[in-house]
């Protein structure tokens, strides 16, 4: 399957995206002071379930962004 330019820059901008949000997201998890995250300095369901949503988008972030990269070199390869 060969991807268009625009489709793979829209992937890896994808990609990057995830990483930018979910380390600022997961920074601000462990910095709750709010008492969701954590209770008397345990970590609680609420920081658990959100650090599982935050290193599964992580894992499909890199792997939809690494798509992105090599239908962005496939297609600098077919041009040349």
């Amino acid at each position: 399957m060969k991807l268009s330019r625009l489709v793979s820059w829209f992937l890896t901008a994808f990609g990057a995206w995830s990483w930018v949000i979910w380390v600022m997201f997961t920074k601000n998890l462990w910095k709750d002071g709010s008492g969701l995250a954590f209770d008397d300095g345990r970590p609680t369901a609420y920081f658990w379930v959100h650090l599982t949503l935050a290193a599964v988008s992580f894992a499909l972030g890199t792997i939809i962004g690494a798509i992105g990269v090599r239908g962005l070199r496939a297609s600098r390869r077919a041009d040349s």
